[in-house]
């Protein structure tokens, strides 16, 4: 199977753009020895798309994806992706 992810470009100018599949449903969990991630395909779709526009040339160090507890996640913690330098 082939999936097709569409991704904003990255503009120095505008920053980074993210966007979300309709009906995305992401829940982030924490124990002592683990992080799960739960997804939906929606959801896991959206969170593909994030570290694909996190992964684009000319993304600085240090830019990143910050996704907040009972906003965009069912979550008690808030989840952030970051881009290190290469």
């Amino acid at each position: 199977m082939e999936q097709v992810i569409s991704v904003p470009d990255y503009d120095p100018g505008v920053g980074l753009r993210f966007s979300w599949d309709d009906g995305f449903d992401i829940t982030v969990s924490v124990t002592r020895s683990e992080v799960v991630v739960k997804a939906n395909r929606a959801g896991l779709t959206s969170l593909a798309r994030h570290l694909l526009t996190l992964a684009q040339e000319g993304v600085r160090g240090g830019m990143h994806v910050h996704l907040t507890a009972d906003q965009e996640i069912e979550s008690k913690v808030d989840l952030v992706f970051e881009r290190i330098p290469d």
